[in-house]
């Protein structure tokens, strides 16, 4: 089967040029123990080489066959997270008020508003996206595309993050916002980043490029 189609159905080739991995989509990181049991299931099924907890959150499971993928897919009844390509990654989430004793903001349902409204969205380049509840920043929000931080006051949304080949901490867009007007804010970034950014151009390039005084101003109006 060709690459381009693998990658489609969610496979990626592993180091030994053979097997291939693939990542179910587990909104936040967060699922029961029935989706962990199925996991396994599968696993041994199919007999994987590894389950592998990934840096975004998502269970990988490791060291398929090629014949087996579209098999593990069925079996496991989940849509696969999008883990490579142009678009918005799975979103990382901390605990925040829902489990943790130090969330001071409700990063879950945050989070998940934002995984459900954007996961998969295509964008010009890959845009990670983390929230977290507490000055903390366990969900990484100073190094992501897009980023949400919860204080005592709200949420601060950060822009322009990177934590890969070129590291770059984000910039402080807007502070003190409720729930409901950072899933605003995060649409008007993502739309106007995807209106106005060149092909493969990160978001915190795009910024560099045009300047952060005309982004803030076209985005906050």
């Amino acid at each position: 089967m060709a690459t381009r189609d693998l990658l489609d159905k969610g496979a990626i080739l592993q180091r030994d040029k053979t097997t291939f991995a693939i990542a179910p989509h587990i909104a936040g990181g967060i699922c029961d123990p029935g989706t962990l049991r199925k996991l396994a299931d599968v696993a041994e099924r199919y007999h994987a080489a590894a389950l592998k907890i990934t840096g975004a959150q998502r269970i990988a499971i490791v060291g398929l066959k090629e014949e087996d993928i579209d098999k593990a897919w069925a079996d496991l009844g989940i849509k696969p997270g999008a883990a490579v390509g142009m678009c918005v990654r799975s979103i990382k989430v901390c605990p925040g008020t829902t489990f943790c004793k130090r969330g001071v903001q409700d990063s879950v349902g945050l989070g998940l508003a934002l995984d459900a409204a954007y996961h998969g969205l295509t964008t010009p380049s890959k845009f990670k996206i983390g929230v977290s509840g507490c000055p903390n920043s366990c969900g990484e929000s100073w190094l992501k595309d897009l980023g949400f931080l919860g204080t005592a006051r709200g949420f601060k949304c950060i822009v322009g993050g990177d934590a890969g080949r070129t590291p770059r901490i984000g910039q402080e867009l807007a502070a003190d916002l409720d729930v409901e007007h950072a899933k605003a804010l995060a649409e008007k970034v993502i739309q106007y980043y995807r209106a106005n950014a060149r092909e493969r151009e990160r978001i915190g390039v795009f910024i560099d490029r045009i300047g952060w005084e005309k982004f803030r101003q076209d985005v906050l109006g």
